[in-house]
């Protein structure tokens, strides 16, 4: 009986000895005034483990393809009975231009772990009050291939979209937010390596210097 209570007292005692020194360790890590700043992305690589993780490109293209086509949608279906040739498209410009500088890229900037972290996914990456007629017009140019696109596709299907009777493919919100997605992170790849070859030349101008 008695070797019973002093074993149990021995593990009661190593239990004890064991939380004291958690608690220091824990103690030491709080008040610790040199520790090294550790930046949100780092953390989130360890508090993402186990969980389901999507990439941040991922991400990116979703809101990008999901705006678009909504966009799509509400202004091509809804205004379509309305509204027709110039007057649609314009429409739709506008809509895309005002839905890219006041959500997208809002929503991309709320997505950062840094600052600054998605702007290569931005043609703008700035908010300005000016910058949402930067975008609308941006907006257009992508609208304008689109319209091509669709038209060289039914060429090639059907022959001249003019003198068809029916169009292959007509216009609907997922191919239209496929090909605005597309044609924007295109132009957004452009736009990124004509800054890196004029950053590159400058640097190495200043360099010679």
């Amino acid at each position: 009986m008695a070797k019973n209570d002093k074993q149990q007292q021995h593990e009661t005692t190593a239990a004890e000895n064991y939380y004291d020194l958690k608690i220091d360790a824990v103690e030491k890590l709080v008040n610790a005034k040199d520790a090294p700043k550790v930046s949100e992305a780092e953390i989130r690589k360890y508090t993402s483990k186990g969980k389901f993780y999507i990439p941040s490109w991922l991400k990116i293209l979703f809101v990008k393809f999901w705006f678009s086509g909504a966009i799509c949608y509400f202004f091509l279906w809804g205004l379509g009975i309305y509204l027709n040739g110039l007057d649609l498209m314009l429409a739709i410009a506008i809509g895309l231009g005002v839905a890219m500088d006041l959500l997208v890229n809002h929503l991309l900037h709320n997505l950062e772990t840094e600052e600054g972290e998605y702007d290569k996914w931005m043609m703008v990456p700035f908010r300005k009050f000016w910058t949402v007629f930067l975008n609308t017009a941006y907006s257009g140019l992508i609208l304008y291939c689109i319209v091509k696109t669709y038209e060289v596709i039914n060429t090639i299907i059907v022959g001249s979209v003019e003198t068809a009777e029916k169009v292959a493919v007509g216009v609907e919100p997922l191919l239209f937010g496929l090909l605005f997605m597309g044609f924007d992170m295109l132009f957004i790849t452009i736009k990124n390596t004509l800054v890196k070859i004029f950053r590159d030349a400058r640097n190495k101008v200043s360099g010679n210097k």
